[in-house]
């Protein structure tokens, strides 16, 4: 039997595309990236809303921050870089900044587990999922491909 994958995306191309949508409904939609703009797709909502696109550099921790305070003034913020940047590298303002107040962050990740091999062990990350689920109230989606990944900053949304 011959299966042929048609029309094929990567994850990071939904999330791209959902976050887009998403911020054509809703002018309260923001997205902030740790210096991945073209990794995690987030160019195509940089070109068309770069007044709620904020490029945070390698900053990660600030990021979190940052969006945290976005989310009290009632923009609904994205995040994205990285997973190993976006879990383990700053499970502390996660933990304290964003779940403990229940703030509204959706802390988008890419290029978990070994998949940056080449990149080292610096870049990659096995427990990114198990870090999240321990965090009370925190909601974990981890989509399988572009059409779940658009769909879920949509659910994310």
């Amino acid at each position: 039997m011959d299966f042929t994958v048609q029309n094929y995306k990567d994850t990071r191309s939904g999330f791209g595309e959902g976050l887009l949508e998403a911020a054509k409904r809703n002018p309260k939609v923001v997205g902030l990236c740790a210096d991945l703009i073209g990794s995690l797709k987030m160019d195509a909502f940089a070109k068309e809303f770069p007044e709620r696109f904020f490029q945070i550099g390698i900053a990660e921790a600030n990021m979190i921050g940052i969006a945290a305070g976005l989310s009290i003034g009632g923009m609904v913020p994205f995040t994205g870089t990285f997973a190993n940047f976006s879990t383990a590298r700053v499970y502390d303002q996660i933990r304290q900044v964003v779940s403990y107040s229940n703030k509204n962050v959706k802390i988008c990740a890419s290029h978990a587990g070994i998949t940056l091999g080449e990149d080292g062990a610096t870049h990659q990350c096995n427990e990114d999922l198990a870090l999240m689920r321990e965090i009370p109230g925190m909601v974990v989606i981890n989509p399988y491909d572009d059409v779940e990944a658009k769909a879920a900053v949509e659910a994310a949304y």
